[in-house]
């Protein structure tokens, strides 16, 4: 196992992360969010909860229209009584409606991505990540480009071990041209963070440039869910334009 948060330490530029586990509180889940981002129009995003999840919302309308809106402006995280949605794309809204007290994780994800290609933004083609909570049952999906220009997709269920999680991101972790996309299995990480404010933080400085670095960060979300009910949640955000130091 991973020192805590040390995986995220050494993703110079993961694009977007998403990480499901479990806290040491017993009884509970975890879903982290994470947006890095090169662009202009990607970094001039903010994370919001509201309208039963956390948005991706725009900070500066006139930079954000120089990138692709349709990949940048999205529902990453979603509530509901059967559980929770999380993804990097307008696909979060399928996973929610898919799910079903008592399904297969990986049934549902599966089902709900079965039309979903990997992003079209040529030449990176940005996998599709995407992962569910459903009752005390969770699991994560990657879609990406193949040589040939198919879908290949994976699908892994995800145990919820106390202060464990299972992480992928779009990018490998470099910064580097081309962009090299996640490949594999999910990675491991641990959860120390005993809330979800303290989990947020603790991610967002994991993740922060070293020494003479840019700074990539947009913004980091963390989810505390019970599993006896995940509509009822804990959500602790933090967008980088809101602060005024690291």
């Amino acid at each position: 196992m991973d020192a805590p948060y040390g995986l995220l330490a050494t993703l110079e530029y993961p694009g977007r992360l998403l990480a499901i586990g479990a806290p040491r509180r017993d009884g509970l889940a975890v879903v982290l969010y994470a947006i890095t981002g090169r662009s202009p129009s990607s970094q001039a995003r903010r994370l919001v909860n509201r309208d039963g999840g956390v948005w991706v919302q725009p900070t500066d309308e006139e930079t954000l229209r120089k990138g692709n809106v349709d990949l940048l402006i999205y529902p990453a995280i979603l509530f509901g009584e059967a559980g929770i949605a999380v993804s990097n794309g307008k696909q979060t809204g399928v996973v929610l409606d898919g799910r079903a007290s008592g399904a297969d994780p990986v049934a549902v994800l599966s089902r709900a991505l079965s039309g979903w290609d990997f992003e079209p933004d040529a030449p990176i083609f940005t996998p599709r990540i995407s992962g569910c909570l459903v009752g005390p049952r969770a699991g994560l999906s990657v879609v990406r480009r193949g040589p040939s220009g198919e879908s290949l997709r994976s699908y892994f269920e995800v145990a919820l071990r106390p202060g464990e999680g299972r992480l992928v991101s779009t990018y490998e972790g470099p910064n580097a041209d081309p962009l090299p996309v996640f490949a594999g299995e999910p990675r491991r990480m641990a959860f120390e963070g005993a809330t979800a404010a303290e989990t947020a933080e603790a991610a967002y400085a994991a993740l922060a440039p070293s020494a003479g670095g840019k700074d990539l960060r947009v913004s980091v979300a963390c989810v505390f869910a019970s599993l006896a009910g995940p509509a009822a949640t804990e959500v602790h955000i933090i967008n980088r334009v809101e602060r005024t130091s690291p």
